[in-house]
């Protein structure tokens, strides 16, 4: 009697059921990540303004006024990028700087525009730390400094 071998491999069903599984993990996943990239960015800008915000106290201790350019502050002329290298996640800026007050900002470039909920860092002489959306009404600060 001749014997019958097994068939080896997956069924259609089996196949098909697979990928639906799948489909419903990147759903869940993809988003997931892409929330956490974007947050974990933002220490980039804080980092930054901290960093900048440093630098207009040294001025200011030496001239008696801040500082209403960057390049005075030993960064490169024209606008500022972080962390730079063609990965621009925030650009750096001066504003509303007066000879005893100043205001920074970290604006989101690129995909960190998607951020919304923390979107551009600001930091002044005082130390109040603040978040403006892209028409410039405040945001909350919770989870984001």
């Amino acid at each position: 009697m001749p014997q019958t071998n097994p068939q080896k491999g997956f069924s259609l069903i089996e196949l098909m059921i697979t990928m639906a599984i799948l489909a419903i993990v990147v759903a869940i996943a993809v988003p997931s990540y892409n929330s956490y990239i974007l947050q974990s960015n933002r220490s980039v800008a804080k980092t930054a303004l901290q960093d900048l915000a440093t630098r207009q106290e040294s001025y200011y201790t030496l001239n008696n006024t801040y500082a209403s350019q960057l390049s005075t502050l030993n960064y490169a002329s024209g606008t500022v990028y972080v962390p730079g290298g063609g990965n621009n996640l925030y650009a750096l800026a001066i504003t509303n700087a007066t000879a005893s007050t100043f205001t920074l900002t970290a604006s989101p470039q690129g995909n960190q525009t998607k951020d919304t909920s923390c979107y551009t860092y600001q930091l002044d002489n005082q130390g109040n730390q603040s978040n403006v959306d892209a028409s410039n009404h405040a945001l909350s600060t919770s989870g984001c400094w």
